[in-house]
């Protein structure tokens, strides 16, 4: 059986969306193929799978993959991504709700492919502490905004080995059994950041990564009740986080960069 889907980019976070609405799809079967189906060169590649799903909650559920087939609660470059699919596809308004594992979320659809999503209020925060590694300590900050992330603030970002130090707190004692996302985020100016994130669930650095961005803003910004940030991403491209008391958006360009058919060829191998 072919499947019809379309892959969008948010940042350089590029995603598979399926529309599953039908139920046409056995999830729990399907996902046993996202990794060979996220693999680069020998499929679709990706760095997640999303299947917008019907909602008794929302206008619609998702259900979100990284790309070793693992089930995560959000992502934030995805969340603008299905969006824009949502609303471009008919199955949702410009402004929408849809669920996810993490909770509800808000997202509206501007102009030109810029979508702004509401994320769910951040929570778990340690704005300090000292974790300890094979050759040392680290200084970090954690806050959960809807994933986990951990935050350390550094002077030259382009020397940091983002996939070695990054992989070795994502399996951290400290963060299990779950783990958690890490970025290594450079302070340029007032409210203005650069980012590199090493992504649990892709077990590598990527190009960008929405909630942690947010959750690296929401750090610099501290105790402050309302303030904006601009998060450079390694891709290039800028994300802007938004603070206001206890609400928290994200905000960015998405691409729609094709159309397509996934035959099962893309898993059969």
């Amino acid at each position: 059986m072919s499947i019809a889907f379309s892959k969008l980019t948010g940042s350089g976070n590029d995603f598979i969306l399926i529309d599953n609405l039908a139920g046409s799809i056995n999830v729990d079967s399907f996902r046993e193929h996202i990794p060979k189906i996220c693999l680069r060169a020998l499929s679709i590649g990706a760095n997640g799978v999303i299947l917008v799903e019907p909602s008794t909650l929302a206008h619609f559920r998702w259900r979100f993959f990284n790309a070793d087939g693992s089930e995560a609660e959000m992502c934030g470059n995805g969340g603008r991504c299905v969006a824009r699919f949502a609303f471009e596809k008919g199955i949702a308004p410009r402004d929408m709700i849809f669920e996810t594992l993490a909770g509800v979320i808000k997202a509206r659809v501007l102009e030109e492919g810029v979508v702004r999503v509401q994320l769910t209020p951040p929570h778990g925060w340690i704005w300090r502490d000292r974790l300890r590694l094979d050759d040392g300590y680290v200084e970090y900050s954690f806050v959960n905004t809807g994933v986990p992330h951990v935050v350390i603030m550094v002077d030259d970002l382009e020397g940091v080995a983002v996939k070695e130090v990054g992989r070795k707190i994502r399996f951290h004692p400290a963060f299990s059994p779950a783990g958690t996302n890490v970025n290594f985020v450079q302070a340029l100016g007032k409210g203005h950041l650069v980012i590199r994130t090493y992504e649990r669930g892709v077990e590598d650095e990527t190009l960008a990564c929405g909630t942690g961005a947010t959750a690296s803003a929401l750090i610099y910004m501290g105790s402050r009740e309302e303030g904006q940030v601009e998060v450079v991403t390694r891709s290039g491209e800028t994300l802007r986080v938004e603070k206001k008391r206890e609400e928290v958006y994200l905000q960015g360009a998405t691409r729609w960069v094709y159309d397509g058919w996934m035959r099962p060829e893309s898993w059969q191998w």
